[in-house]
């Protein structure tokens, strides 16, 4: 009787140590079948001012390329330079030139990579619609910016507090901001600083003394753009794409995409894309400029 126990007991080990094979080979096959479906994906992370276009260009590349997987999301430029160096994205967004210390990380990762401009863009200074003010003057929006000018009496407006908004530091658009319009000075501490472009829209769309700076794709009915001048008030001008094309707006920028030469075999077919006939109809079509 003992002797048939062992028996049984030998079977019912054999049965699951079978069983647990099956399902490990199962639970094998399944992952593996789960990174084939992921190879040949591409993530794309950074700029919130270049989201909406790659989203767009992603959107119709994937109608006409039913095995491409593209996922994109924004961020900030410094947030999808950080991703590209420690290899958590396949493109970085930006919307402004990489930093030298970025650039040195790359290299000393031995990690050569490409930059592409895809589009570009106007940079619209914004404020509330109940706002009577029109245009300003470089020197007036770093005043307004660095704290030296905090109310809209000062510049032509009603007696009203500014209430100032801008991206965080991680944002490539409040870099290019600093440098090119607030001639890099710093911002003023009480500077309210929000992660995302829709954000400033949204808080400048709420705040009658608001003011704020968003890419041309994002004007909305619901904000007003101001005309600015960069020749001390001798010509103002209102960003639009036309003016952005003559070169007659001044606050304009390219937008780039950047990549690891490793990638490219992945890459370069979306890329070519944006950058072909049809891919600068859409950077037109959502509100920039095409480089061409």
């Amino acid at each position: 009787m003992k002797k048939g126990i062992k028996i049984l007991l030998s079977l019912l080990i054999v049965l699951n140590y079978g069983c647990s094979n099956s399902d490990s080979g199962k639970n094998k096959t399944e992952e593996a079948n789960r990174t084939e479906e992921t190879k040949g994906g591409i993530n794309i992370k950074g700029s919130d001012t270049v989201l909406p276009l790659s989203q767009k260009e992603a959107e119709v590349f994937g109608k006409a390329n039913a095995d491409s997987r593209i996922t994109v999301t924004g961020g900030g430029s410094g947030i999808g330079f950080t991703a590209l160096i420690d290899d958590n994205t396949d493109i970085a967004m930006a919307s402004r030139k990489i930093k030298v210390d970025e650039r040195l990380k790359l290299e000393q990762a031995g990690k050569a990579f490409k930059e592409v401009i895809i589009a570009h863009d106007a940079l619209a200074v914004i404020v509330n619609p109940a706002n009577k003010v029109s245009q300003l003057t470089r020197e007036q929006l770093e005043g307004i910016f660095t704290g030296k000018i905090v109310n809209w009496k000062e510049v032509g407006g009603d007696d009203l507090k500014i209430v100032v908004y801008s991206r965080e530091t991680s944002s490539g658009t409040y870099e290019f901001f600093k440098e090119h319009v607030m001639n890099k000075k710093n911002y003023a501490s009480n500077v309210l600083s929000l992660p995302a472009t829709g954000a400033i829209v949204e808080s400048v769309s709420q705040t009658k003394g608001a003011i704020g700076y968003v890419g041309l794709a994002y004007l909305e009915k619901n904000i007003k753009p101001l005309k600015v001048s960069f020749d001390a008030g001798k010509n103002f001008t209102a960003p639009s794409m036309e003016a952005a094309k003559d070169h007659s707006y001044p606050i304009a920028r390219p937008l780039y995409y950047y990549y690891l030469d490793t990638k490219e075999t992945t890459i370069k077919p979306f890329v070519d894309f944006i950058l072909s006939t049809e891919g600068q109809k859409i950077v037109a079509e959502v509100g920039y400029v095409p480089v061409n």
